[in-house]
């Protein structure tokens, strides 16, 4: 699934209009720069931007730019011949050896889709997405009959692993792997440790505007967050509806509005439940999520399962965690969030009110 939720102009321009300018920044310290170094890629199906405002980074900028570049020719499914297309093609076949990183990318989705199994969560949903195919030249409605077809090959079950020889296999045949639901957070993280290696302290890593690390505080001071706008999900076209301060943390998004397809007047999520072949059908418009500490896949997973949960049940589960806090927007213009954002958030919209999740049934 393909996740475009925070609005950013172009990709971090809200981030950095919030945080400190549009282009040049008050800084009290003499080793940022003013005007930040911003370098972008469209790759992945969608616009990557890195903006960095540590000095001479240039080099380090560019070489966390390849490797979304990289990921999209390993993982795409839409190209013959990456590795994610051979395991797909060698489905009840044989198993297909890759590359350390794709073999942890598959091997995350596989264990969100384990442990949250009632979510909906599968990363096996392959044949399904090509189905609907929404946002592509040939998007449909597909018939029952095709969707009846397809859901007996989804099931994570159906993966293997083999750890010594770093091989995948799909036991069904017909079985077919999407990790678009996580692959661009996991290179989000992939870009924001080539980073940090490299000695960036100040900056913000954005893939498509929905999966976004901010490195350290914002160049305003060291206990300066950075301002990121969260899209209002009712106004795709440019509103924001909320303000949530970030440092140092993971902020993902997903929602129903980036991409859908439209017949006799219905309209139709991309975000579909591989339970019932069709979009989730639940009350939730958008969910924002902080993450603090390590997340391999910067969020994506869990923002994934969320969704498939819906409202309350997403909320509950993200007060049995540590470190990750989040903004639920339902399709009443009602807005949840976790005790640990009270200070953190702050509504902008006079469209939306903020509610009590005990409200709810």
């Amino acid at each position: 699934m393909k996740k475009i939720a925070l609005f950013l102009s172009l990709a971090v321009s809200l981030v950095t209009l919030a945080a400190c300018g549009t282009s040049k920044t008050t800084t009290t310290n003499e080793n940022l720069l003013q005007t930040p170094y911003t370098k972008d890629v469209t790759t992945m199906g969608t616009f990557i931007q890195v903006t960095v405002y540590d000095k001479n980074k240039e080099k380090a900028v560019a070489n966390a730019l390849k490797i979304p570049v990289q990921y999209n020719t390993l993982t795409t499914v839409n190209q013959k011949g990456s590795e994610v297309d051979q395991i797909n093609s060698n489905a009840g076949i044989k198993p297909v050896q890759v590359s350390a990183g794709v073999y942890q990318l598959i091997k995350a989705g596989y264990n969100y889709s384990k442990e949250y199994p009632e979510s909906g969560y599968d990363i096996t949903v392959g044949r399904l997405t090509k189905l609907w195919d929404i946002g592509f030249p040939d998007e449909k409605k597909p018939t029952q009959a095709e969707i009846d077809e397809v859901l007996p090959t989804i099931n994570y079950k159906f993966v293997q692993f083999d750890d010594a020889n770093q091989s995948v296999y799909l036991t069904n045949k017909g079985t077919k792997l999407d990790l678009g639901s996580i692959v661009k957070g996991y290179v989000a993280m992939l870009m924001v440790d080539s980073l940090k290696k490299a000695g960036v302290t100040t900056g913000i890593v954005d893939l498509g505007s929905s999966s976004i690390y901010v490195i350290g505080h914002s160049p305003r001071g060291n206990n300066s967050p950075w301002r990121i706008g969260i899209k209002d999900p009712n106004d795709p076209t440019g509103t924001q509806m909320g303000i949530l301060d970030a440092a140092n943390q993971h902020v993902n998004t997903s929602g129903i509005y980036e991409r859908y397809l439209t017949v006799n007047n219905v309209k139709y999520s991309h975000e579909l439940n591989p339970q019932t072949g069709y979009p989730f059908d639940n009350d939730i418009a958008s969910i924002t999520l902080l993450i603090s500490g390590k997340d391999d896949t910067n969020g994506d997973g869990l923002s994934t399962v969320i969704f498939g949960l819906g409202t309350k049940k997403g909320y509950q589960l993200v007060e049995k965690m540590k470190n990750v806090e989040v903004v639920i927007v339902d399709k009443d213009d009602n807005v949840y969030i976790t005790p640990g954002l009270k200070d953190k958030f702050k509504l902008t919209s006079s469209t939306y009110k903020i509610a009590n999740i005990n409200d709810l049934k």
